[in-house]
């Protein structure tokens, strides 16, 4: 009987993964998708995919899109993730630095996180100049393609860095392969820096800028972020990092972590 129980249980761990996993796959993709494109998609037996999508549906956590039978992420989603918001405070306070960054340096702003072996913005303001950057908010980004992927990982050993990032993630988008004794090497640099700048892998005419936020225990947990057009990137570079850090040590403050925010010399490149 116990046996039983214990079969039960594991089914129903198994179930919930399985509809984590669905609604993870919607979210990467972005699009609504048929049960069976999706079964074949993640793997898994079309039975169980239409048992859970069905389930799904009736709690909200997934909508029909259309009329042929495509799914995506559904509005309770939606409310969930503003009680959230709503409660948790980093996320309310890196909305307000947002705000105050992209108002001050005319600059796109962004918040920055680790998901699983990528990094992603989390959220982001757009500056108030008439020529404007942007990102897609939780799009999946190769680490080593990031200024904020340096400061992301620096908490690791460099033996846990490789295990984390895949080989082909080392590829940048122009098709050259970073070293990743490199990558690693820039990663302690920004670590004893306090920040990371360099031009953009992946928007060739911008310049990046990330600054720590860090909670107690010293660990980044995530990064503010500022994505400026190149040139006036590297002119207002002093000026943008003061901004980034004195923000990241506000937050990382109230997180409870004491040290003193750094600050760059205007004669670094």
């Amino acid at each position: 009987m116990a046996e039983a129980a214990s079969d039960g249980v594991t089914r129903r761990t198994r179930g919930l993964d399985r509809a984590f996993e669905i609604l993870e796959f919607l979210r990467m993709k972005r699009q609504p998708m048929r049960p069976n494109e999706i079964a074949a998609e993640i793997g898994a037996p079309r039975s169980s995919v239409y048992e859970l999508v069905n389930l799904l549906l009736s709690h909200g956590m997934l909508d029909y899109q259309g009329g042929d039978g495509r799914i995506f992420l559904g509005r309770r989603l939606y409310f969930l993730g503003t009680a959230y918001a709503e409660q948790f405070d980093l996320m309310r306070e890196c909305d307000r630095m947002l705000i105050q960054l992209a108002e001050e340096t005319r600059e796109t702003a962004q918040m920055c996180l680790l998901e699983g072996n990528k990094y992603t913005v989390a959220m982001m303001r757009e500056g108030i100049r008439p020529f404007r950057i942007s990102s897609n908010v939780g799009e999946p980004v190769a680490i080593p393609w990031t200024a904020s992927g340096r400061l992301l990982v620096c908490h690791l050993s460099d033996h846990e860095i490789l295990d984390l990032i895949p080989p082909e993630d080392f590829v940048l988008p122009n098709g050259r392969t970073l070293d990743p004794a490199d990558f690693i090497a820039q990663v302690r640099a920004a670590a004893r820096d306090g920040y990371f700048t360099f031009n953009s892998e992946v928007e060739t005419f911008t310049h990046c800028f990330a600054v720590p936020i860090y909670q107690a225990d010293g660990t980044c947990i995530a990064t503010l972020c500022l994505v400026a057009p190149r040139e006036d990137g590297l002119r207002h570079r002093t000026a943008y990092l003061d901004s980034l850090l004195n923000a990241a040590h506000e937050i990382s403050e109230k997180l409870g972590f004491t040290s003193l925010p750094r600050r760059v010399s205007s004669s670094r490149v």
